[in-house]
């Protein structure tokens, strides 16, 4: 499995920084015997391997020198690759710049690097076949994307920030086999790149068709992307994390 973890972005809610939001120190953890601050973004990068993730490829900013340098060619012996997305363009468009990278029948996992969540281990209840989303409960679901499903587990509809959600349980993560994200490439390229959000995209992928299953699989679910969320962040850190949660 392919791990992409997009790290484009220009962290505007959390300006002026003197480096990039995703090495951003949320906590410690020990590393050779001796404590040391943890960048938000080993969390993902640490969920991405429990998962099954074989390989890494950060998805950067040209200007996001400081995070290959971080990173250098592997963590932890997992080899670590990068993508460039020259502009900021949006989520669709970064996930796709690391299709180059994933072999043609390997699954391809995204998550994202200014985020804590727990349990740390719950990609693994993703069927490894389908596009399935990883989905946490939310006290305000309209500041995220929200995923409708039926009762098997089904994706209906995927809210992008909609004021009115009617779910409270958001995407925290993805996953799903290489030619699926081929075919959600090419339906990208035919919609014009109009995409910024991989939920309106899948939406229509949906309307095509294309199925996509989803797991309550997480009890927690932090955005780093804000002062407040930064503070949330600590505090979660503190707590323990409850058990998994089913359909």
């Amino acid at each position: 499995m392919l791990g992409v973890i997009p790290a484009a972005g220009a962290a505007r809610r959390l300006q002026p920084l003197p480096f990039s939001k995703e090495l951003l120190p949320v906590g410690s953890q020990l590393k050779d015997g001796s404590e040391r601050p943890r960048a938000v973004s080993e969390f993902i990068v640490e969920r991405l391997i429990l998962g099954g993730a074989t390989r890494l490829c950060f998805v950067v900013a040209p200007r996001k020198l400081d995070i290959i340098t971080y990173y250098g060619a592997s963590i932890d012996g997992i080899p670590v690759c990068y993508a460039i997305q020259p502009e900021p363009a949006g989520l669709c468009d970064a996930v796709f710049r690391a299709l180059p990278f994933a072999a043609p029948q390997e699954s391809m996992a995204v998550g994202l690097p200014d985020t804590v969540w727990f349990p740390a281990d719950a990609l693994r209840t993703l069927p490894p076949d389908a596009l399935s989303f990883l989905l946490f409960p939310v006290e305000q679901p309209e500041l995220f994307d929200a995923v409708v499903t039926d009762d098997a587990g089904r994706v209906q509809q995927i809210q992008v920030k909609c004021p009115s959600a009617s779910s409270s349980w958001i995407w925290g993560a993805f996953q799903a086999p290489c030619p699926v994200f081929r075919e959600l490439y090419a339906l990208w390229l035919e919609r014009g790149k109009q995409d910024e959000y991989v939920g309106s995209l899948v939406n229509e992928y949906l309307a095509r068709g294309g199925h996509a299953s989803a797991v309550r699989a997480g009890t927690s679910y932090v955005d780093v992307g804000t002062v407040t969320g930064y503070r949330r962040a600590f505090a979660s850190l503190q707590e323990p994390s409850p058990a998994a949660t089913t359909p």
